[in-house]
């Protein structure tokens, strides 16, 4: 077995060969392109061939085709749809999600990369005037057809799910009918990425942000009922919940790569008072973050396009920063990358050692994994610290001398080129 430092830790991530990177011209065009569709407002025509949310969607469509056409298929284009009814489509709409499917050697296992096509303007219900949608969410549709792009060139373990959501300003009603459509067909999620928001750098007041994203995940879950809540709560567990720990991984993975991007793990589930596609996959217990721009500019942001007291206001391209959009698809890419090519994250995993100078944590076997990696800090850090390397057969360890009062343990599962799942935060053993 391995002893690792967080310094150790860092070395035995895999090493994936150069691959290409994600290309600033490549996402301003695909921006553009959304841009110039005029609206893409829920309640606009589906049908019309050139304006609206349908010619959209039917481009993003024929984008996934042609990335599966270069990969020799290797991308499955389907559309899923449910009509929806609430306060902003009191008559109902379809909303339909563009899926492009990556299959990987596991296909229940899924991560997920999304963004919402659709946009608005000052009054949610003006499906009429112009909403161009550059940044909110053009931005986000560029990221995940730029990921396809990489990803599609390599074959994984997980397979990976390329989600554009319609109906996120209506109701997050594109997010909730895929996240639906995961429990319903019995898959694993194990990571869903919300991209929205993510190719701006200068904000409201002028400040510009351009060395970090914010990344929100929630730590209380809101999947859990009041006793798991109240467990929780008992074993200090609440910085570790599946989507803490998915942020806490992008954070890791986004410190590898070299002239990147700084993560600011945000300890929210979403920005204040505000939310996004991912809570769906929230409420269903799924591990699910939201990359959101370092600094946001509201006067770009649900705007009439217009121009007053010299200020221009507006979602339009000429204020995003393309180079810095590359950046966080950067981080995206490598996250999926080392999570598809993982085993699945290991599940009973428990700690136990109270009166006692040991503490014992256990897991359940995880199909395919080639070892784990038993984690382990001090109550008082945020990060591992230390880590144990144990091989496939193994599902129980010793920890000598740590003291259970004062330590947090959590597990992962490894692949054979050493890539490594979520952790598992260890809970008491049930009663």
């Amino acid at each position: 077995m391995r002893y690792l430092s967080l310094a150790a830790l860092l070395l035995a991530t895999p090493a994936f060969a150069a691959d290409e990177t994600p290309d600033p011209a490549r996402l301003r065009a695909t921006v553009d392109k959304l841009v110039s569709f005029g609206t893409r407002h829920t309640l606009t025509s589906p049908d019309d061939p050139k304006r609206g949310i349908g010619a959209a969607r039917a481009w993003v469509g024929a984008e996934f085709t042609h990335i599966a056409d270069a990969c020799g298929g290797c991308i499955t284009v389907a559309n899923i749809a449910r009509t929806f009814t609430g306060p902003r489509a009191p008559g109902g709409v379809q909303i339909v999600d563009v899926l492009g499917f990556q299959q990987g050697t596991d296909p229940k296992r899924v991560i997920i990369v999304g963004a919402h096509i659709d946009s608005r303007v000052t009054d949610v219900m003006n499906a009429t005037a112009d909403a161009p949608g550059a940044n909110d969410d053009g931005s986000g549709v560029a990221l995940v057809l730029e990921a396809a792009r990489i990803l599609s060139k390599q074959k994984f373990r997980a397979t990976i799910v390329y989600a554009v959501f319609s109906g996120e300003e209506q109701g997050l009603w594109g997010g909730q009918l895929l996240a639906d459509t995961a429990k319903e067909k019995g898959w694993t999620a194990s990571a869903m990425f919300n991209n929205d928001i993510v190719g701006n750098t200068i904000g409201t007041d002028g400040t510009r942000v351009a060395d970090r994203v914010r990344v929100f995940s929630e730590g209380i879950r809101a999947a859990d009922d009041l006793p798991a809540q109240l467990a929780r709560r008992a074993n200090g567990g609440e910085d570790d919940s599946p989507s803490r720990s998915l942020a806490k991984l992008v954070d890791g993975v986004a410190g590898t790569l070299p002239g990147g991007l700084d993560v600011l793990v945000d300890r929210r589930p979403d920005r204040f008072g505000r939310g996004g596609d991912h809570e769906p996959f929230l409420k269903l217990g799924y591990p699910a973050v939201r990359f959101s721009v370092g600094v946001e500019n509201y006067d770009a942001q649900h705007q009439d396009l217009r121009t007053e007291n010299g200020k221009a206001y507006g979602d339009t391209a000429d204020k995003m920063d393309f180079a810095y959009l590359a950046k966080v698809t950067a981080i995206n890419v490598a996250a999926i990358r080392r999570l598809a090519a993982a085993p699945a994250a290991p599940s009973g995993v428990t700690v136990a050692g109270a009166l006692g100078s040991d503490t014992r944590v256990a897991w359940a076997p995880v199909v395919g994994a080639a070892g784990y990696r038993v984690h382990w800090r001090r109550n008082d850090a945020q990060d591992w610290q230390q880590a144990r390397d144990v091989g496939p057969n193994e599902t129980a360890q010793v920890l000598k001398g740590v003291v259970i009062d004062d330590t947090f343990v959590g597990v992962g599962a490894l692949a054979a080129d050493g890539s490594e799942s979520l952790v598992t935060f260890a809970g008491p053993v049930p009663r």
